[in-house]
């Protein structure tokens, strides 16, 4: 079985957490969590992030936070139709307004004539932004939109940890951003995410609301504003809550996992980029390809395919042991959670994402002999 990722916890990890577990350390959120965070922070190139038990986490987080903290101008909140259930679920648990965008047939993001025209209209707060499969969009456009309509942008960079723009890496264009290290994704720590920003404000609230609403992990001075500002005890700010938050916080067991995963990110990267090429060589779809973007490092999370023969293509490929999945979740606007709330939406591009899309795996373990095979099962599909 060629499968669509691979562990990337191998057995030098493992037994390097073995011999952590053996000095008996904390093994709840603790100082192990808060190197991890630097750490990252450092590797993205943000001034904070927060260590979460998921990227689905991640994204709640944030929207509470921004909702929480009054950066929203109204509830509209824009969600790609090609993204994933935990970016538009999110908007709907915390009775937000959930506006779904056509994708554009180049890098599957959202098209940005269509976002341009739900800017207009209904002038949201902000646009949950997510860059599909690790293909890079153009952010330069992106960025002047929601400066011009005064929009909040938010990047949903799971999909994508690695991937630059012009030199910068995605994930820090918008006011926050999450990434997830699920098992499968650039790196793991088994189950994780993170959110990350340059907003001390924003972060502070980020930090209190993973851990219940409490004030614990913030700064000193904050705590003592907080517990001046409502005339807490410093006894019983241990179990005061300033915020309705969650218990999103993860473990200093997984954080210890995520210290050496970020130490591989960036060779693994170019790896995933080289395998991306070799695909964009190899595979003959006469109907679409991913556009490559010049001056952009695509560090692919899988390659997307879309074909008027996929069903065929499919089954070739799993009776062939390759893996394959749908293109993400389909579109939202056809996704039943979304249905009952809403009724079903038609996008046009999304609607042949829906139909024609799948995704085929691309992982730094993949040999070129691998390649070469998946791509051969798809050129002999019936293309057009």
């Amino acid at each position: 079985m060629i499968t669509l990722v691979k562990d990337t916890i191998d057995n030098k990890d493992i037994d390097r957490l073995v011999s952590w577990l053996k000095s008996y350390p904390k093994l709840t959120k603790g100082a192990v969590t808060i190197e991890l965070e630097k750490k990252f922070s450092d590797w993205i190139g943000r001034k904070y992030s927060v260590f979460c038990n998921s990227g689905s986490s991640a994204n709640l987080l944030m929207l509470y936070a921004l909702k929480e903290g009054k950066y929203l101008k109204n509830n509209k909140v824009v969600v790609p139709a090609i993204s994933w259930a935990t970016d538009l679920a999110p908007v709907i648990q915390l009775g937000l307004d959930p506006i779904l965008c056509d994708c554009n047939l180049e890098d599957l993001s959202v098209d940005l004539e269509h976002l341009e025209e739900i800017f207009k209209k209904d002038k949201p707060a902000a646009l949950l932004f997510v860059s599909i499969l690790g293909l890079v969009p153009d952010m330069s456009q992106l960025i002047k939109l929601c400066s011009k309509y005064d929009v909040l942008l938010l990047e949903d960079t799971c999909e994508s940890m690695g991937c630059e723009y012009k030199g910068q890496k995605l994930g820090t264009f918008g006011l926050a951003s999450t990434f997830s290290t699920y098992f499968g994704h650039h790196i793991s720590t088994i189950e994780g995410g993170f959110v990350s920003t340059d907003d001390l404000d924003l972060y502070e609230l980020l930090v209190s609301m993973r851990s219940h609403g409490w004030d614990r992990d913030l700064s000193t001075k904050t705590q003592k504003q907080l517990q001046k500002d409502w005339n807490i005890s410093k006894f019983n700010s241990l179990y005061t809550f300033y915020y309705s938050g969650f218990n999103f916080r993860s473990t200093d067991l997984q954080a210890y996992i995520g210290l050496t995963q970020i130490d591989k990110l960036d060779d693994w990267g170019l790896k995933r980029e080289a395998n991306f090429k070799s695909y964009q060589n190899l595979i003959n779809n006469k109907y679409w390809m991913p556009y490559e973007r010049p001056n952009t490092f695509i560090s692919n999370f899988a390659y997307p395919v879309i074909s008027p023969s996929r069903d065929k293509i499919v089954s070739d490929l799993q009776k062939n042991n390759v893996e394959v999945r749908p293109m993400i979740s389909g579109s939202m606007g056809t996704q039943p959670f979304y249905i009952k709330a809403y009724g079903r939406l038609e996008l046009k591009n999304a609607s042949i994402v829906d139909k024609y899309g799948f995704y085929i795996p691309n992982h730094p373990k993949l040999s070129q002999k691998d390649l070469e095979f998946i791509s051969e099962i798809i050129n002999k599909g019936d293309l057009k």
